[in-house]
């Protein structure tokens, strides 16, 4: 299994990228799904949050967690985020390796799985995992603009870029990097440009 790590910052074209190479074949893992995932009712990760952040996080009737009542302990400060984190990033990692060596994974053709990642320097201790970094970049105004089209308030977006990684960021721990600064024909060509590279096609 080559496994790929795609990131890139909100409107950069990411998740595009992302469809386009699960529909040449590759298998895809959304890291945020893995990370709600490992907050579900039983997980032992769940129990461990718990500890740290309160009892009162899950209700004791359904064992679900009230992620709006942890998001705002857990981001109130940054010691209370790298907490989280700390508690968080082994149970991701553990699960993240689950999907990848499982059977279901390593049925794909070509043996590929692209894996997306929402923000990439929280994710430096699972760099291991992968084979290939690719990063999509995409002018900031443009961004920003395509947002917007999207329905995203401008002042929100800001918000979010600004617990991102900066494109310098990025590209500094990619090994490859998509410059999504035309159109999204030029973005899917530089996708299957990549994808022949590596003789999948």
């Amino acid at each position: 299994m080559y496994t790929v790590f795609l990131a890139g910052g909100t409107a950069s074209g990411k998740s595009t990228v992302a469809r386009e190479l699960e529909r040449l074949g590759a298998w895809r893992i959304d890291l945020d799904e893995v990370s709600r995932a490992v907050l579900a009712p039983g997980e032992p990760c769940l129990n461990e949050v718990c500890a740290a952040f309160g009892d009162d996080l899950v209700n004791p009737e359904t064992g679900e967690l009230d992620r709006a009542l942890l998001a705002s302990r857990a981001f109130s400060d940054e010691a209370s985020t790298a907490l989280l984190e700390k508690v968080e990033l082994p149970h991701i990692r553990n699960m993240l390796v689950r999907m990848l060596t499982s059977g279901i994974c390593g049925q794909t053709e070509p043996p590929v799985c692209v894996v997306e990642i929402p923000l990439l320097d929280r994710m430096e201790s699972m760099l291991d995992l992968a084979d290939e970094v690719v990063v999509v970049t995409c002018p900031l105004e443009v961004r920003r603009v395509r947002a917007v089209g999207r329905g995203m308030d401008a002042a929100d977006f800001d918000r979010r870029v600004a617990g991102q990684p900066s494109d310098d960021y990025l590209r500094s721990h990619a090994n490859t990097v998509m410059e999504n600064d035309g159109d999204e024909k030029d973005l899917l060509s530089a996708v299957h440009e990549w994808w022949g590279a590596h003789g999948w096609s």
